[in-house]
């Protein structure tokens, strides 16, 4: 197996249309791959995958070895962007050493996991018996491995290929669960007078909520929150807003149509706060401005004293880092994340937030806290899509011989650490409490965002280690 046999895979991938809940045509597309090759292939009610390959001759009594990775992307583009995911196989470009899609998400996460284990099988190295497990709705609510049957996978090694740092061997993960909130409005008559106008906060770098919440990135609807905040007193009414996108992003862009007194003023105030966060965000996110757009002229806006409240609960709202482990340096402990807010009605707005730790009682004080600060704004909460986290194990076996494998391939140290983001590990173990595991992948950047990009150096490192451990597994 070779690199870029992982590369011509994933390439193949980057056609299939896999965003997270609709993952239909990728299940197609991994059992047709698994006739093709002649190995056994099975589905569960959910659209989980297994396909296996039986031992290679003298290999009879290896154990065997599971592979897994999930079959969904995170689907994001930028504004300006006509992609279309559920048809339009994603734009690529290869440039200095990287594979990057400019203007959407690449769905490295986790395309180039698939990939691998899908060249592992098709390779002829002499192995065990290998299971790749592919899981489905892993971006959206872990629906896959919280559905996995007794009897799905049989091996009790397993190797997750979901991360996102070459060289580093990932042993623990985060928990986590959803905070959605929603707020239901009366409505009034735009003031007489009033001029309605469109105020953009774009250009945020975004990012994965768990691996970059401690990088102090913009979220673009907690800067319009701000402003609208600061903007209260001085007669705004709201007509609507929406921003961010999926819960475990961080929100690049936002924007509000607002009825105000002096819409020129209005403006002016609003390029100045352009200027304000483009200074504050110059090294996380250069990108960062302010636009007001034309709009025609709106007859209703939401009820003002409701509006003002709901302004200062999103202003207010807890975002990013909240505690630091205790236990392991430079490791985030607990986060929330301001993700999302949309119109779900007419009269209604739904706030999306997730809250991530280890730590079980933390996830759920940040969850309660949240929903507080909410909820004290006229807002009605909810709490879903919880799922545990992994817990740590030094002495995991598949551990020590992966530490073997990078130390004789490479003649250095891999690094042994917990992630803050969450993987489907914690979730295997609820299932499959005699699992065995570790997680390790290539290096990507930008992950959930557009510009997510994959290092085909660490690419090449990541595949070599894969078969030093899975050929030299069972010796």
């Amino acid at each position: 197996m070779n690199s870029k046999a992982v590369l011509d895979i994933f390439k193949e991938i980057t056609t299939v249309p896999r965003e997270s809940g609709r993952e239909e045509k990728m299940v197609e597309w991994l059992k047709n791959w698994a006739s093709e090759h002649s190995l056994s292939c099975k589905v569960d009610r959910v659209g989980n995958v297994v396909i296996r390959r039986e031992a290679a001759k003298g290999k009879e009594n290896v154990p065997t070895i599971v592979l897994q990775a999930h079959s969904d992307m995170v689907c994001e583009k930028n504004a300006s962007c006509a992609h279309d995911f559920t048809r339009d196989p994603i734009n690529y470009i290869i440039e200095d050493g990287w594979m990057i899609a400019p203007d959407t998400t690449l769905g490295a996460d986790d395309g180039i996991g698939i990939a691998a284990a899908l060249a592992l099988l098709e390779d002829s190295a002499p192995t065990g018996p290998i299971e790749c497990l592919f899981t489905v709705s892993e971006e959206t609510d872990m629906f896959g491995a919280e559905n996995l049957q007794e009897g799905f996978i049989t091996g009790n090694t397993l190797i997750n290929l979901d991360s996102e740092d070459e060289g580093e061997l990932f042993i623990g993960c985060s928990g986590g669960l959803n905070t959605n909130v929603v707020f239901n409005f009366e409505k009034e008559t735009v003031r007489e007078g009033y001029q309605t106008i469109g105020l953009k906060v774009k250009g945020g770098l975004g990012g994965h909520s768990g691996d970059e919440i401690n990088k102090g990135r913009a979220n673009a609807v907690q800067l319009l929150s701000r402003f609208l905040s600061e903007e209260s007193s001085k007669g705004l009414q709201l007509c609507s807003i929406v921003g961010g996108g999926k819960p475990n992003a961080i929100a690049r862009e936002a924007r509000a149509v607002v009825a105000v007194p002096d819409a020129a003023a209005t403006a002016a105030r609003f390029a100045e706060f352009g200027i304000q966060i483009g200074q504050e965000f110059h090294v996380t996110d250069p990108g960062i401005s302010t636009e007001v757009e034309k709009t025609g002229q709106i007859e209703s806006a939401y009820n003002s004293e409701q509006a003002m409240r709901f302004i200062a609960a999103m202003f207010a709202c807890p975002h990013g880092v909240q505690a630091m482990s205790q236990d392991i340096a430079g490791l985030v402990q607990t986060s929330t994340n301001l993700a999302a807010v949309r119109a779900t009605g007419e009269n209604s707005l739904t706030v999306i937030t997730s809250q991530r730790s280890p730590s079980r009682g933390e996830r759920l004080a940040i969850a309660h806290k949240v929903a507080a600060c909410f909820e004290l704004a006229g807002g009605k909460s909810e709490h879903l899509l919880e799922y545990p986290g992994w817990e740590p194990n030094p002495s995991s076996a598949i551990l020590g011989r992966s530490i073997l494998a990078y130390r004789k391939l490479f003649n250095q140290e891999p690094v042994v650490r917990a992630i803050h983001a969450g993987l489907e590990c914690g979730l295997f173990l609820t299932k499959f409490p005699q699992l065995d595991m570790v997680s390790f992948g290539p290096t990507l950047r930008g992950v959930h965002a557009p510009g997510e990009k994959l290092e085909l150096a660490s690419l090449d490192r990541f595949v070599r280690l894969l078969e030093e451990i899975v050929t030299s597994f069972g010796e």
